[in-house]
């Protein structure tokens, strides 16, 4: 029985295979007495299967494994979540997890890839859930640890709901029975599962910022922007699954894997595509929709401007005609006030037609002024 689950377990990985570090982890220091502020274990649940039956939920990460060395055809899969560095270093020195996946599993914060160190598989899965309050994407983070008879899973995010597949699993002990490849592939169907809603978030938000764009929503700009990093964010946590099922699928007929795996894992292969599929559509779509924005803008900023120099030329028109009256009132005034200084040397004040010349001067000087600025279109 162990040697029909490690068969199809080495065909999940077509890649070249490294050489597997040394684990140097530090010799096990007497225990201290518990502290009162001592965290809990992140342990989610620990569990013992038998033909894909539960048999035991132990205590401890240690008893788990004396349930694995009493029967190696046993399968358990422990989950935890945001586990400490401790807890980690346990199990690596329990079921010989390799060092640098583990460094790995602690820091997180990795790309989606898929690695082997001899005979324990290494997955780093991204997964995704759309937040309809706020209308954003959050993104996690779930490590896999797959041996012959064990399978870890170290979840740094809400998502995915573990539970649920493990559940899943649990009734259908015909599939559990498979070993850990069976859990890789549920946690796989999961994983993709939930992008599924994501997807239509998206969508759907894009639809938003179309009838916002055509609008004049002036914030509009920002919301395009955000939605971007969150559709490219999304590509990079999907994109690599594509690859990470082809390795799997490249190895089905070289080591033999359960034909109902096949099936299994080329849905979820199909899945993946058209969810790549819809993000690189997603991404384009933003990037014309950013595009045509940025002509409306332009276009209602040329509006402004076209409407605020017709304003200034309407405003010099009004100058104009001010400054036309002003001459044409400036000029009569300037006679009747030299002829108003009633000095005794003017000679005009002795003349006899001096007023009627005056009056006909400050007349003549209007009309000529008037006849000028009407011309030139002034007035």
């Amino acid at each position: 029985m162990a040697d029909r689950r490690r068969a199809p377990l080495t065909a999940l990985s077509s890649l070249t295979r490294r050489p597997r570090p040394a684990l140097t982890l530090a010799a096990p220091a007497p225990a201290p007495a518990p502290a009162p502020d001592r965290r809990p274990s992140r342990i989610v649940d620990n569990a013992v299967y038998s033909s894909g039956r539960r048999v035991a939920t132990p205590d401890s990460v240690a008893e788990s494994h004396e349930w694995l060395a009493e029967d190696d055809e046993r399968l358990v899969w422990l989950g935890l979540y945001r586990p400490e560095p401790r807890e980690l270093g346990e199990l690596a020195e329990l079921f010989d997890l390799p060092e640098l996946a583990v460094e790995d599993a602690i820091t997180a914060h990795q790309r989606p890839k898929f690695e082997r160190y001899g005979d324990t598989l290494f997955v780093v899965l991204k997964a995704a859930r759309y937040l309809d309050a706020t209308e954003e994407v959050e993104f996690g983070e779930l490590h896999l640890f797959l041996g012959a008879n064990f399978a870890i899973s170290v979840r740094h995010s809400e998502s995915p709901d573990l539970a649920r597949v493990r559940r899943r699993l649990e009734s259908q002990p015909d599939l559990l029975d498979k070993g850990s490849e069976a859990v890789l592939y549920a946690v796989l169907d999961a994983v993709v599962d939930g992008y599924s809603p994501v997807v239509a978030g998206l969508a759907n938000d894009i639809d938003e910022i179309e009838t916002q764009v055509f609008g004049g929503d002036p914030r509009v700009s920002r919301r395009i922007y955000e939605l971007s990093q969150e559709v490219l964010e999304f590509q990079r946590a999907a994109q690599p699954l594509t690859g990470i099922l082809a390795a799997i699928s490249a190895g089905f007929d070289k080591y033999g894997v359960d034909e109902e795996l096949r099936s299994y894992l080329r849905d979820v292969a199909d899945h993946v595509a058209s969810v790549t599929e819809r993000v690189e559509a997603f991404r384009l779509q933003l990037r014309d929709i950013l595009t045509v924005n940025a002509t409306l803008v332009a276009q209602r900023q040329n509006e402004e401007i076209r409407e605020l120099t017709e304003a200034s030329i309407a405003q010099g028109e009004e100058v104009k005609k001010i400054s036309a009256w002003a001459a044409i009132l400036f000029a009569p005034t300037l006679v009747g006030t030299v002829y108003g200084m009633n000095f005794e040397d003017m000679p005009e004040l002795a003349w006899h037609l001096g007023y009627p010349f005056a009056v006909v001067l400050m007349i003549g000087v209007s009309l000529t002024l008037y006849a000028v600025f009407k011309r030139r279109d002034w007035i």
